[in-house]
């Protein structure tokens, strides 16, 4: 790990151009088992936003669509965003192979307001999809400038507490080896592989900024939403720790010896109207 904030965007849209076709094949992401039926979501984010049926969802940084797919699925009328071009592609591909009806929309997330246009019912985006993005004050003045009067924004991401534990290859206990707040400068990082494929002939640099909560929740309110909770989670999504433990339930968790921490967090702020 070094800092460096030489062209980061643009690396990072070549990271996940190439992350793509590892992750359509991936266990990881069991894209045979999401054509056979499976939803990409968790319990966590469909009980917290609710019914979605009828309505309009905008999902930011979409990958190449699951989740986007999975909320059409439950009824959703969906717009995804992101900004690989090799990943619309293949949502697209999938949307269409699958019969699902979805818009899928190439843009970084603040050159958006220039391309999409309209309001929507709710605005969503989770796991891992913060960290990329260097203003997160200008990140809630987009994300929430999307969301009708009476809509609501939910967010369910890794907790920046937890993205500061040093997760380099055989460490064997909790030791804090990142810093809570970028202040601008992004981490920049080269290893093999990928969080969906470990093993994947894959090394690019990749360029993250971690976002403290506060400047998180604080971006929002700021930008004229009203926070309805804020939950905290001892569990996450993958396993980010080598010593992790994975659940019957699917979820990757600490194991009981050691102390308690948040791994993730998830929130709802609607728009008053």
């Amino acid at each position: 790990m070094s800092r460096s904030h030489q062209d980061p965007i643009a690396a990072n849209r070549r990271l996940w151009d190439a992350r793509t076709p590892v992750h359509l094949r991936s266990a990881y992401y069991d894209v045979e088992g999401f054509r056979s039926g499976r939803s990409s979501l968790h319990d966590l984010e469909v009980d917290e936003v609710g019914d979605v049926a009828g309505r309009t969802l905008l999902h930011l940084q979409c990958h190449f669509g699951l989740d986007t797919l999975s909320w059409a699925r439950l009824g959703a009328r969906v717009t995804g965003v992101d900004f690989s071009p090799v990943a619309v592609t293949e949502a697209r591909k999938l949307a269409a192979e699958l019969g699902v009806e979805a818009c899928f929309v190439e843009s970084d997330i603040y050159a958006l307001p220039d391309i999409l246009t309209g309001t929507f019912d709710v605005v969503f985006t989770s796991y891992g999809a913060l960290a990329w993005l260097p203003d997160i004050t200008r990140w809630a003045q987009v994300a929430c400038s999307f969301v009708r009067p009476g809509g609501l924004l939910y967010v369910a991401e890794l907790h920046p507490a937890a993205m500061t534990l040093s997760d380099e290859p055989g460490v064997r206990q909790l030791r804090i080896g990142y810093p809570y707040w970028s202040a601008g400068e992004p981490l920049r990082f080269e290893e093999e592989g990928t969080y969906a494929d470990y093993d994947a002939p894959l090394k690019l640099p990749e360029y993250v900024w971690n976002h403290g909560l506060g400047e998180i929740v604080s971006g929002i309110v700021e930008a004229g939403l009203v926070l309805e909770f804020l939950h905290e989670h001892d569990r996450t999504v993958y396993q980010q720790l080598p010593f992790m433990q994975k659940g019957a339930d699917g979820w990757w968790r600490l194991p009981p010896t050691m102390p308690a921490l948040p791994l993730l967090f998830s929130l709802r702020a609607r728009k008053v109207g």
